[in-house]
């Protein structure tokens, strides 16, 4: 739901960085990679219990992956490079409530389990969706240049990341965090279900 005010705010900035970092040679993909390789240090430590250390180095990932497409768009964008973006972004995605669930098992257990479950509901109405999209040919800029069909709703990147910062700022509430974004999440899925069956219902395979 911020995303697109949240991009007029940041995307200035890091076009700039992602533009001299171009210049040294790095790639997109290395970027990327980078912003994983951070975000699973930053699972480590809040598993461990150095949640404060998780979330400076959660952010930092979080920077790594804004900048990613920003080195992209300075140089050259790759259907691989959309594509190794999705896949880090889901893996960060579901490793941060798991090291909850390491931190303290026996509270954020069955919450991180639900939160767990609608994530991977919600990925699966949004590749569902792009999936589609790409085969009618729609296009949308709502969220910026992406290599992938973006729906809007109302959770997004945004709203995640504000979430993850939250429980680490009062990792004792996660249960009751994690419980009610879990039931945004689930609505933010069916959402889009309707969506889709507003969208494509009455397409054909062939259309």
């Amino acid at each position: 739901m911020l995303d697109g005010q949240m991009r007029k705010i940041i995307d200035g900035p890091l076009n700039a960085v992602g533009a001299q970092l171009a210049k040294t040679g790095i790639s997109a993909n290395a970027v990327t990679g980078v912003g994983l390789a951070l975000g699973i240090i930053a699972a480590v430590l809040i598993a461990l219990g150095n949640v404060q250390a998780g979330l400076w180095v959660l952010l930092l990932s979080r920077v790594a992956d804004g900048l990613d497409g920003a080195v992209a768009r300075a140089t050259q964008k790759t259907d691989f490079g959309g594509y190794w973006d999705i896949v880090a972004d889901f893996f960060f995605y579901g490793a941060i409530p798991v090291a909850f669930i390491v931190l303290d098992p026996s509270a954020n257990a069955v919450a991180g389990a639900l939160l767990l479950l609608s994530f991977y509901f919600n990925g699966g109405t949004f590749l569902g969706y792009a999936i589609l999209a790409e085969k009618h040919k729609l296009q949308t800029a709502q969220r910026g240049s992406k290599s992938l069909y973006f729906t809007t709703g109302l959770l997004e990147g945004t709203e995640t990341i504000a979430f993850f910062v939250a429980c680490c700022i009062w990792p004792q509430h996660f249960a009751i965090m994690a419980y009610l974004f879990a039931a945004a999440c689930f609505y933010t899925a069916f959402a889009r279900i309707w969506l889709a069956y507003q969208e494509f219902g009455s397409r054909s395979p062939t259309d």
